[in-house]
């Protein structure tokens, strides 16, 4: 469990006794489940959900809580999020009853080229630890201006005051927790290397203890700087000027804490592509499931491609009659075919065509039609022809891996507002490097590009590129049901975010489990790999039944994802929902409990 909730005055919160005015209202505790009614918040952090409903307590709408939230995230999750970072930010506008988006993936140099992981020594590609704690690995960020372009176009509030939270949290500080430590001993290696970021996660050397009280006075400053002079302090200021030279002349200490076996790179990111990134409003992917409208983020994330077409592969089936091992197949088989036709045709800048076709109900029967119910398609299956009829496949492709280093907030407002927001730095730590005296990781996304081609002779959508954006899995989701709100999902995991929200939606909608039985059920992962990745509990319960039908498992890991969500049901009751173990487990909480 996570004990991380801050008391009040470390927050600036206000607290009185339940049953009080909002603007009143205590912060929340750390349970991953709350039921009531009015707005609700789910996050991975105790701290950021209590940020998230005191916002929403004090009149703030989903978009409020959710931008005070991630600031929050990026103070105590700083290993999965932050102003070094991007994401993908999903909105459902209650007043319009449109479901809008905000591309702040992070794109690439003007100078990036195709062969950008590629060692001139050598001719090889780098080692992906090599091309991470880089500055090869660092994109330009989106966060800060995701943040500030939801506040300005959706919020009640400017940034400068949603980032205040966050401030106090960085300058008081927070407990660390089990979950913290680990992260941190997992990059010790790595934050060794350089006094930034050593300075403030190995205190004396050291990966902190539990229970003691982690601080980040450069961090508040940059929060509060921001707060002062805008977001052209990062994207044509002081601090771009400061990430430009990390990124081009990596800050290595002159006495490392331990050893790394490779070189440590710069790279040739400029001013001019932070001051040149724009933000992207791309129209959501929107699929149908069972009278359900799905709606997802689209390109250059694979998300709600990769989801929606698995969902239309499902609904072929009626999975809700189907035994549950014939049920979790069919979820299998159509995970990989989906994973078949992302890894081959989707990447920044997808033809529209495609995406459409790849969503469509007449691809899904294409591709619905290779699945055997008595036995598994043989792994890895190859793509669909997207010119063809019928099961004609294409040449195969290659498998394609991401990091796992991100983080998922869901919030909702008594008014009927949803915001379904993933952000990320990639790997858990990002790349590894702080930039001095501002107090926050940089990212390492560009090593989500393919570091070569991956599918034979055809074109490979996810090579590098000058101000390309690399391929996401992040799949922030927001579903309908007769026009409102009905379920809103998403999660971090990498590759494996896609799996675990199609899994978290299949065992809501068609295996008749509760939302929190939904997100605590064992998950199991197949990306078109020849073995499932499953947590051990999936594999002990159904892995005999489903090897009897051909699947291969994997070595089995710990957990999948991270996933927070929030169900809209009658009269203004809502679920939210938080893990309640995975990543330490999750913190949820409503405007006004049940």
């Amino acid at each position: 469990m996570r004990f991380r909730l801050l008391g009040a005055a470390a927050l600036g919160l206000v607290v009185a006794a339940p049953g009080a005015a909002p603007a009143q209202a205590a912060p929340t505790d750390s349970s991953p489940t709350a039921r009531g009614y009015g707005g609700a918040v789910a996050t991975v952090d105790p701290t950021a959900t209590a940020v998230g409903i005191d916002v929403l307590r004090k009149g703030g709408n989903a978009v409020d809580a959710a931008v005070a939230a991630a600031a929050t995230l990026g103070v105590t999750e700083p290993f999965s999020a932050g102003i070094g970072g991007g994401g993908f930010f999903v909105y459902y506008n209650a007043a319009t009853h449109r479901v809008q988006t905000i591309d702040g993936r992070e794109s690439g140099p003007a100078s990036m080229t195709r062969d950008w992981f590629i060692d001139p020594a050598d001719g090889k590609p780098y080692d992906f630890q090599e091309a991470r704690v880089s500055g090869l690995s660092v994109g330009t960020p989106g966060t800060l201006a995701t943040w500030d372009s939801a506040a300005r176009k959706w919020g009640t509030k400017p940034l400068s005051q949603l980032l205040q939270p966050a401030a106090r949290v960085a300058e008081n500080g927070f407990p660390v927790d089990p979950t913290f430590r680990q992260q941190v001993i997992d990059n010790q290696a790595v934050f060794g290397q350089f006094d930034s970021s050593s300075d403030i996660y190995l205190p004396g050397g050291a990966p902190p203890t539990v229970g003691s009280t982690l601080r980040n006075p450069d961090l508040a400053a940059t929060y509060r700087l921001i707060a002062r002079k805008g977001t052209g302090v990062l994207y044509n200021g002081p601090v771009g000027r400061d990430i430009v030279r990390t990124v081009q002349h990596p800050p290595v200490s002159s006495s490392p804490i331990g050893s790394w076996a490779y070189p440590i790179r710069g790279a040739d990111l400029r001013l001019s592509d932070l001051s040149g990134y724009r933000l992207r409003y791309p129209a959501p992917t929107r699929s149908d499931y069972r009278g359900l409208t799905v709606y997802g983020m689209t390109t250059p994330s694979s998300g709600g491609v990769a989801v929606g077409e698995a969902l239309n592969i499902l609904e072929r089936t009626d999975l809700s009659s189907a035994s549950r091992v014939q049920a979790l197949h069919q979820y299998l088989e159509a995970s990989a075919l989906s994973f078949a036709d992302r890894n081959r045709y989707v990447g920044d800048n997808t033809p529209q065509w495609k995406l459409d076709r790849l969503i469509s109900d007449g691809w899904a029967r294409q591709r619905a039609c290779q699945i055997d119910p008595a036995h598994a398609l043989t792994k890895p299956v190859p793509p669909g022809d997207l010119t063809a009829s019928g099961c004609t496949p294409a040449k195969a492709g290659g498998k394609v891996e991401e990091g796992q280093s991100t983080t998922n907030l869901t919030v909702a407002d008594k008014w009927g507002n949803v915001v379904e927001y993933t952000l990320t730095i990639e790997q858990t730590g990002g790349s590894g490097i702080v930039v001095p005296g501002r107090g926050f990781l940089l990212n390492n996304e560009l090593t989500d590009f393919n570091f070569t081609g991956t599918q034979g002779d055809a074109p490979d959508p996810n090579l590098p590129g000058p101000n390309k954006r690399p391929r996401s899995s992040m799949s922030p989701t927001i579903i309908l049901k007769d026009g409102k709100p009905y379920l809103a999902a998403g999660s971090p995991g990498g590759a494996t975010i896609i799996t675990t929200v199609l899994q978290v939606l299949v065992n809501r909608i068609d295996l008749g489990m509760t939302l929190p039985e939904a997100m605590a059920a064992p998950r199991a992962s197949q990306r078109n790999t020849p073995g499932i990745q499953a947590e051990p509990a999936f594999h002990t319960q159904y892995g005999p039944e489903l090897e009897a039908l051909g699947h291969t498992f994997g070595p089995d890991v710990p957990e999948l994802g991270a996933a927070t969500a929030i169900e809209f049901g009658r009269n203004g009751r809502v679920i939210a929902s938080a893990e309640p173990s995975r990543r330490g487990s999750g913190a949820a909480a409503v405007e006004f409990p049940r």
